[in-house]
């Protein structure tokens, strides 16, 4: 059985292991991505046009992160003439408190601003309000396709791989360091090996003393909207009593408005998802309700996958020589630059500890 040396294993191509193999070339490694599926592929939680770059947090850990996920984006640059961030603004509004959220913000020099309903209406037309906004200009969403090319890009430029179809079937541990077993029989050692593996990781990682992680299929929907007004993107805390789930959404330039309950899905197998929409009639009649200016009857549905921790939290810390992230719970790849500095930390010397939240440990 052949075994070959390299820097660090990363193993799991989504956003998560891309942004970790990126900040670890920047480092000087060259480092290796093992992705079980090709390139392109719609199996995890990566795929898509766009992602909410949601800042509307006020726990420090999420916003010490989200500074540093900043940093990341900004130094990826432009990607054919145009940033990875679409700045063009959140608002958020409900059942939240919008004061404590733009009292963290503010701290840390993002930013943001309490707006009426009404004139947060004349601004919007297309959208709904009771009660005041937040709205925050240094937000918006990823270019979530765009970012996965220009990872892999740098990684490769800088003498990393990326290898698609290439699944992993044990992972383990020797005096010497991590050994990485491939499905065709070949080994790879190495001094740590990251693993953000998403829906797979449990798997994986079945001796790790992770916390349990749900694998949920979440299926929002792109909807046409009825003119060509601006739209931002969105945080609605809806009471519980009349939709599922918090709503989010964003425009996606060419496909429509996004429009998503967050976290209601059905539990599913990773390797047998139905790719079957769920709450799609609930999802009309939150938009018939609350945005007007889109056709309620024109969904599109999408589906990913959520990896999620009980509470939402993620997991970022070292066992061994063994690196996970993981349950990013729909909420995640904004944060996917700040998860690959930290991975990246934490790869590299083993003192490294993530904020206390995310710890196994805390």
């Amino acid at each position: 059985m052949r075994t070959d040396a390299v820097d660090v294993a990363v193993v799991g191509g989504g956003v998560m292991g891309l942004a970790t193999a990126w900040e670890l070339t920047r480092r000087g490694l060259r480092p290796v991505v093992l992705e079980r599926f090709a390139r392109g592929h719609h199996e995890g939680a990566s795929h898509g046009a766009t992602r909410n770059f949601n800042n509307a947090y006020d726990q420090d850990h999420y916003l010490d992160l989200l500074v540093r996920a900043r940093a990341g984006w900004d130094a990826l640059g432009e990607v054919d003439g145009a940033p990875l961030l679409r700045l063009h603004g959140l608002v958020t509004h409900g059942d939240v408190d919008v004061a404590a959220v733009r009292q963290g913000l503010d701290a840390r020099g993002i930013p943001a601003e309490l707006i009426s309903a009404a004139d947060a209406s004349r601004r919007w037309p297309g959208m709904r309000f009771e009660g005041d906004i937040l709205w925050s200009s240094d937000a918006g969403v990823v270019r979530a396709a765009d970012a996965l090319r220009e990872l892999e890009r740098r990684i490769l430029a800088a003498g990393g791989q990326v290898r698609w179809s290439t699944p992993v079937a044990h992972i383990g541990e020797t005096p010497d360091g991590a050994v990485v077993e491939l499905a065709d029989g070949t080994r790879l050692r190495a001094d740590t090996v990251v693993v953000t593996a998403g829906a797979w990781t449990s798997r994986l990682l079945s001796r790790f003393g992770l916390p349990a992680l749900t694998v949920t299929e979440e299926t929002p929907a792109h909807f046409q909207p009825r003119t060509d007004a601006t739209w931002p993107s969105f945080n609605h805390y809806t009471d519980p009593a009349l939709f599922p789930a918090t709503v989010y959404g964003m425009p996606t330039p060419g496909k429509g408005v996004k429009v998503g309950f967050h976290l209601v899905g059905d539990e599913v197998d990773p390797d047998a998802r139905p790719h079957l929409p769920t709450h799609q009639e609930a999802l009309a009649a939150y938009v018939r309700e609350w945005m007007p200016g889109l056709e309620s009857e024109s969904a599109a549905p999408i589906s990913c996958t959520y990896t999620s921790t009980a509470d939402g939290t993620f997991v970022l810390d070292r066992r061994g020589r063994v690196v996970v992230g993981a349950g990013f719970s729909g909420h995640g790849f904004k944060f996917a630059t700040g998860i690959g500095a930290e991975l990246a930390d934490l790869a590299l010397d083993p003192s490294a500890r993530a904020a206390e939240p995310f710890r196994l440990d805390p």
